[in-house]
């Protein structure tokens, strides 16, 4: 008989509470849509790929993919703008 620290430690503990998916368990086309109405409109509002894959508990190329595959414009990368320098 397994204690419950080994079934967290394999994962089965509350891996399927609602709003949690499995690691390595594919998604249906279903539930991959109902993911993307999730998390695009985020993603327009100003979140970073980096942030909703955090809260989502998804890795980051996942969630680029996923947003790439539904036709979401990527913002282009942060940091540096610099000006060209004056001749």
């Amino acid at each position: 008989m397994a204690s419950t620290t080994d079934e967290q430690d394999r994962g089965t503990g509350d891996a399927e509470a609602p709003g949690r998916r499995r690691p390595g368990r594919r998604l249906t086309e279903q539930e991959r849509s109902a993911l993307v109405e999730r998390v695009a409109p985020r993603y327009t509002g100003g979140a970073s790929i980096r942030q909703i894959a955090a809260e989502e508990g998804l890795s980051y190329g996942f969630v680029h993919r996923l947003l790439s595959e539904s036709d979401v414009e990527l913002r282009g990368r942060g940091g540096s703008t610099r000006r060209a320098a004056a001749s």
